[in-house]
């Protein structure tokens, strides 16, 4: 048998090229990422793709629509759920492609990935097999998903940071802002219950009026000032 693999980038495919060929099948790689944004990424994953490729001897068919406006309009209307959107364009040109090479059946490296809607590629990698006319050859590759990963940074592949698309970029930082905004207002809270107890402790030494109460007064009034001080950094 002979298929036509989807690949999205070398670190997701080396386990699932390896193990195709060990199940004795023959493996072409299809080089189709229309959803990947901006270009230098676009770029770093395909030329490491490329590389490995002539590597390893695996025959690639590459077709290099970079196509971040077509993309953009697609996903417009539902961005939230923009990721059935990538699948079908993906592989439902694998699926044509597979037809009119000749090849018995196609799938994806996109089946390793822990990420993704597993169960929604497949339906959607089984629609465009029912369309065009051929197999989907079906392999869950996720169990391999850590050995694949491993062996590419031994390799010293690229290694992405995020899905693909711009929306996913976008995502990832807003994590990480939400995550570093949480840590910010947690400290700020907690700067100000200690510029409370402090309030307090200074009323009291001030009523009491007991001897040395002008050191503790000075001491309070000083670290209130290095409290208000660290605020500063949280713009």
């Amino acid at each position: 048998m002979n298929t036509l693999l989807h690949i999205c980038c070398a670190p997701c495919a080396n386990q699932c090229i390896e193990a195709l060929r060990t199940d004795g099948i023959g493996v072409t790689g299809f080089w189709y990422n229309p959803n990947i944004h901006p270009f230098t990424e676009y770029r770093a994953r395909r030329d490491c793709l490329r590389q490995y490729a002539e590597e390893i001897s695996l025959p690639l068919i590459e077709k290099n629509d970079y196509a971040l406006r077509p993309f953009v309009r697609a996903v417009a209307e539902d961005i939230g759920g923009r990721c059935v959107k990538c699948y079908e364009m993906r592989l439902f040109e694998t699926a044509r492609q597979a037809k009119e090479g000749g090849f018995d059946s196609f799938t994806s490296s996109l089946f390793i990935s822990p990420y993704q809607n597993h169960e929604l590629m497949a339906a959607v990698a089984q629609r465009a097999a029912d369309e065009y006319g051929v197999e989907f050859l079906y392999r869950d590759f996720r169990p391999y998903f850590k050995d694949g990963q491993n062996f590419a940074r031994e390799q010293g592949f690229y290694m992405q940071k995020y899905c693909g698309c711009v929306f996913s970029e976008e995502d990832r930082y807003s994590e990480k802002i939400a995550n570093a905004l949480k840590e910010k207002i947690s400290t700020l809270q907690s700067i100000v219950g200690k510029m409370n107890d402090l309030q307090s402790e200074l009323i009291i030494s001030i009523s009491n009026g007991d001897e040395g109460s002008d050191e503790e007064i000075d001491n309070l009034i000083r670290e209130m000032n290095e409290l208000i001080d660290s605020v500063k950094d949280y713009d």
